[in-house]
């Protein structure tokens, strides 16, 4: 059990997770984690509070089920399924999201229980459904690969591991009373509703079914395989609300079913595989299950391999904490979504194969992921980027336009522009082929000549007027960065008139800024007026607005790709820095009926609870104020992440949340992901080292480096003297020795 699961009940008790302490208090062990397990840092419950929407469950490294505990509620802190404030456990389904804004999922219900249930209740809200338990903290521990809680009701203490494809339970019954377990298909929480379902006992040790459900994915099929350890002997079914009797299978909307084993039963284990496609892939599936003990060891051995990939020292335990739980949640998502055969479903039920040596992935939240998620995992997991970048395709091939943000294998239209061209254009210029380039260049040029989504106003005046479409500025913004990568793959393979047209439109961002105020503002059609009345500091949630989930001052800024002439629009260095700088000290005050929730983690107007915000900090280095990126970046990693469920500023965004501390603790940060260049921070480790799947390390060195010490004073790449703000992605992977000479005091 990790400290913070042996004493949450603290948290919970009082009522009250608070909000910005730093986490780095000095515990002073001293320890280096390459002599301890590296499993012992990571703590999955930070972010299970406030309003981080992770789970606590296990998981594999980007596995394709996320067994975990469900509170049975609904509500935006219970997209995950669990909120660490809840005390009621509905019990344990097999799909969860990690940190996302949006609930779904939570497919196959299962729970242990030990009494026979009125199966008629199933399906329905928490408040009526006979199997939910209450369940202490204090009795509730997880580590990655593994999570257990003791479940006080049903007197039943249950553990959950998971391999790639195969969720593995374990029931050690208490009471020996009627042991048993249900499933129930009709249980539905937030976006999510079943449409059909099915549940079938082939022979007394194997269960299979379906759910087919509608909601943020609005055509998911989960096909599934369940096999006991113990023989069944008794059942108990239920169809729409009606028992059925003598029965070996049930369907409708809503079915659900009891399953008894004898009576002397203490222990139970149950393998679970989904698969998107069949019944038959889920059998395929669950063929490569092992059972408990053995499955929960590979899984954490995988978890040691994947962590392991960056060694840090430092004195201080909680940053471990706060890094190794980071550099874990950055490896749930994407997540594998093909079948062993390769197989897996697209949204119009065609069905898709992924090649041999590859795979398919769901769970794209490009808007999220492209900033620093996607850069990462093409540093440290580069054997699943050709995968992703294929999978990618594969959906652009089914609509006709790369994926805004897929969900087992749905596009979901959410979050602005389209951020897969960043995520490709990337992955293509820093070396991953491995797929049809010429698709991929049709996919990243017809997606930013298509005519919808704002494109048709966007490619007709521009950019997007306010009075012709909502968060017009934040569209604008995102589509001009979209260009630009564009720009950047048509130079790459020789295309120069796509070059030229490309690169010409991603300076649209030019139109949107007014130089009376100083900031990005919504145009009109005509091109005369702006947005009245202005205040940069008002928000409206997604309607009626000029920015997506924010404000003028934080999303003035996206324009990763030409900060040059962003400086130059604002007057010249010295203005933009004082303009940057106010960013940071001005009230943290947000006007509006309507403000956005995601507009979290507040430093000033800076709110890093949200994506928007998180190159921000590195544009001084651009300014030739580079100190000032090392003071507001150190800034950020000691208020925004700390080791309490709370400990995360906003949504963890499958990854990004996470991803921007990794880098950022490391010394470096991909503030325009496509560029292959890595501005400098304010390094939080004495010493790192990471491991290149390339045979390479690149050991990182700040020995200096302390609160205080948190300026840069100069830079060494193997020795040599860099005198730049930047590494690049190559000079990465060729491994080396990056030396940061850290003092108290800015060198201006």
């Amino acid at each position: 059990m990790t400290p913070l699961a042996r004493n949450i009940w603290v948290v919970v008790t009082f009522g009250l997770l608070l909000y910005g302490a730093c986490g780095t208090e000095n515990n002073n062990k001293g320890a280096n984690q390459s002599t301890e397990d590296v499993l012992s840092y990571v703590d999955p419950f930070i972010g299970t509070g406030g309003h981080g929407h992770t789970f606590p469950g296990a998981v594999s490294p980007f596995g394709m089920v996320q067994p975990s505990p469900d509170n049975g509620r609904g509500g935006w802190d219970w997209c995950s399924g669990y909120h660490i404030t809840d005390s009621l456990i509905a019990g344990f389904s097999q799909l969860h999201l990690s940190g996302t804004g949006i609930g779904d999922l939570l497919d196959v219900l299962i729970m242990p229980t030990n009494s026979k249930m009125d199966v008629t209740r199933f399906g329905k809200t928490r408040d009526s459904l006979p199997y939910v338990s209450s369940f202490n903290h204090e009795r509730e521990q997880a580590h990655p690969g593994f999570y257990s809680v003791y479940l006080s009701k049903p007197d039943v203490t249950a553990s959950l591991t998971a391999s790639e494809r195969v969720a593995v339970h374990k029931y050690a019954f208490n009471a020996k009373e009627e042991p048993s377990f249900i499933i129930d298909l009709g249980f539905a929480v937030n976006w999510d509703g079943v449409l059909a379902s099915e549940i079938n006992l082939e022979n007394k040790t194997l269960i299979t079914g379906y759910r087919h459900s509608t909601g943020w994915a609005k055509n998911q099929k989960v096909f599934f395989a369940i096999q006991t350890n113990q023989s069944i002997v008794n059942t108990n079914w239920v169809a729409d609300g009606f028992i059925k009797e003598q029965v070996q299978k049930v369907a409708g909307k809503n079915t659900g079913a009891q399953f008894f084993f004898a009576p002397e039963t203490v222990s139970v284990q149950l393998k679970i595989a989904v698969s998107s496609v069949s019944i038959a892939n889920a059998k395929a599936n669950l063929a490569t299950g092992k059972w408990f003990a053995e499955t929960k060891a590979k899984t954490e051995q995988e978890w040691r391999n994947a962590l392991g990939k960056i060694e840090i020292d430092t004195p201080i335990d909680s940053l471990k904490t706060i890094f190794y739980t980071a550099l874990y949640h950055a490896q749930i998502a994407p997540n594998l979504f093909s079948d062993v055969s390769g197989e897996f479903r697209l949204q119009n039920d065609s069905i898709a194969k992924a090649p041999q040596h590859t795979a398919a992935y769901s769970t794209l939240s490009v808007w999220d992921t492209f900033r620093a998620e996607n850069p990462l995992l093409n540093i440290l997991q580069p054997k699943k980027v050709n995968g992703i970048i294929r999978s990618m395709l594969a959906y652009y091939q089914e609509q006709g336009r790369l994926p805004i943000w897929t969900l087992y294998g749905n596009e979901t239209q959410t979050m602005t522009g389209n951020h897969a061209v960043s995520v490709l254009v990337e992955a293509y210029l820093k070396g991953f082929r491995d797929y049809d380039v010429d698709l991929a260049y049709q996919a990243v040029k017809k997606t930013m000549l298509g005519r919808d989504r704002g494109l048709d106003l966007y490619s007709q005046y521009g950019y997007i007027p306010f009075d012709m479409a909502d968060e017009s500025v934040t569209i604008s913004l995102e589509y001009a960065y979209n260009d630009w990568c564009v720009a950047q793959m048509a130079k790459a393979l020789g295309k120069k008139e796509d070059y030229d047209y490309f690169y010409q439109r991603s300076k649209s961002f030019e139109q949107l800024f007014n130089p009376k105020t100083g900031f990005m503002q919504g145009k009109s059609a005509s091109g005369q007026q702006w947005r009245q009345p202005f205040d940069p500091k008002h928000s409206n949630h997604r309607e009626h607005t000029d920015y997506t989930e924010g404000n003028a001052w934080q999303h003035s800024w996206f324009v990763p790709h030409n900060v040059e002439s962003l400086i130059a629009l604002h007057g010249g260095e010295a203005s933009f820095v004082k303009k940057l700088e106010q960013l940071f000290t001005e009230s943290s005050d947000i006007t509006g009926d309507n403000v956005s929730v995601d507009i979290s983690g507040l430093i000033g107007q800076y709110a890093h609870g949200n994506e928007p915000s998180h190159h921000i900090a590195f544009l001084f280095n651009k300014a030739n104020a580079p100190w000032k990126t090392q003071f507001w970046v150190r800034e950020i990693l000691n208020t925004q992440y700390t080791t309490r469920p709370d400990g995360l500023s906003g949504n963890e965004d499958c990854g990004q949340m996470s991803a921007w501390y990794v880098f950022s603790a490391l010394g470096f940060y991909p503030m325009n992901p496509a560029s292959g260049t890595y501005e400098f921070g304010s390094p939080l480790f004495k010493k790192a080292i990471i491991k290149l799947d390339n045979g390479k390390t690149l050991t990182v060195e700040a020995p200096k480096t302390t609160t205080e010490n948190k300026y840069i004073q100069t830079v060494k790449l193997n020795g040599k003297l860099l005198d730049r703000t930047y590494i690049t992605h190559n000079e990465i992977m060729a491994g080396g020795v990056l030396e940061f000479e850290m003092g108290a005091n800015p060198k201006y």
